[in-house]
């Protein structure tokens, strides 16, 4: 059976009307719509041929349908294969607190990405959930040594991606300024692009003959780096919005939402899974993947849809922002939003790289 435009104009149509209203849609509801011009014996004809098709159903002995993930699928696809081929013309970004937020610039990554979540749930009415960057290919980029008060110093630590973190050394022994300075050169000298696996006990050696008198100086910086690269592996994960889902009755009927609310609180469990979620070009800044239904990975959202997008910070280093919502989601806005907030993102990370 062939899906012509007028089934594909139905379809669409159920889809719409199922969006807004969370009930099934009859042939009567869609008859009332302007834009089509056909009876309501057409319409009822043309849904029987979707039911059989499998791309809606009737989930009751009402005579409303609803669409079925392979309707929802088919739906999506088109969109976004339209959405590939439009030519964007340069244009203003609308004044969203998005752009108020994120147009600043914030020296720690953690808190625009736990801002980011915030505002794409009050966004979209949906949950939202950011994972924090990571790369098992991170380098360390840079490493600096500051006095403190007597006994203890301060060591910040970057790896790529500018992933930071500050340690307070504490030392049994006085430290100058000006060895201070030397140590700097030195641990840049010997350490900087390098990955954890890469400092190993010959560059530990090298450095511990350089560091002459000070070597429990470079053991406890040594330290310090390895906890900075344990910290980027297990990478944190945001989410907000995780009460929107009580918007939603299908979500709540049962145990559902008391399930799909202990997967949201289990974060690196939920991180892991959608972190994991294949990405078909690569994972570019602008990539958008939708998954429905069966498609995620995630036994207690299965009744849901993940929207996912990937950003990137450079040398490698990545992480997903995904919306989670029920299958009926709005996915034009959701994609047009995620789409909003990496353009945001990319003119935030490269006005970072510069």
């Amino acid at each position: 059976m062939e899906l012509d435009a007028r089934k594909l104009e139905i379809l669409y149509a159920i889809i719409e009307q199922y969006q807004e209203t969370g009930e099934p849609v009859g042939s009567r509801t869609i008859s009332k719509l302007e834009r089509l011009n056909f009876s309501p014996a057409t319409i009822r004809n043309e849904m029987a041929d979707l039911e059989e098709m499998g791309l809606i159903v009737q989930p009751h002995t009402s005579a409303g349908r609803i669409p079925t993930d392979k309707g929802y699928r088919l739906y999506v696809d088109k969109m976004l294969a339209e959405q590939a081929q439009k030519t964007e013309e340069p244009r203003d970004l609308p004044a969203l607190p998005m752009q108020d937020l994120l147009s600043r610039r914030i020296d720690r990554v953690e808190e625009m990405l736990l801002k980011m979540a915030q505002i794409l749930a009050a966004n979209t009415n949906y949950t939202t959930m950011v994972t924090g960057p990571h790369s098992r290919k991170s380098k360390l980029k840079f490493l600096q040594l500051s006095p403190m008060d007597k006994g203890r110093i301060l060591a910040v630590v970057v790896l790529s991606g500018d992933i930071v973190k500050n340690n307070i050394l504490s030392l049994d022994e006085e430290v100058g300024n000006d060895e201070l300075m030397e140590l700097n050169f030195i641990l840049n000298k010997r350490l900087t692009g390098l990955s954890l696996e890469e400092i190993n006990l010959s560059v530990i050696s090298e450095l511990k003959n350089e560091a002459g008198a000070h070597v429990e100086v470079v053991a406890k910086v040594l330290d310090a780096v390895a906890e900075t690269f344990a910290k980027e592996d297990s990478y944190p994960v945001y989410t907000s919005g995780a009460p929107n889902i009580f918007r939603y009755p299908e979500l709540t009927g049962g145990d559902r939402a008391s399930e799909l609310i202990s997967t949201l609180e289990e974060k690196k469990t939920l991180g892991s899974a959608i972190g994991s979620l294949p990405s078909e070009s690569g994972g570019s800044r602008q990539d958008i993947q939708v998954y429905i239904g069966d498609e995620v990975p995630v036994e207690s959202m299965k009744d849901c849809s993940v929207v996912t997008a990937t950003y990137s910070l450079g040398d490698g280093v990545q992480g997903k922002i995904g919306i989670i919502g029920p299958k009926r989601m709005n996915y034009q806005k959701v994609v047009e939003t995620l789409k909003e907030t990496m353009s945001h993102l990319d003119g935030i990370f490269l006005q970072t790289e510069e």
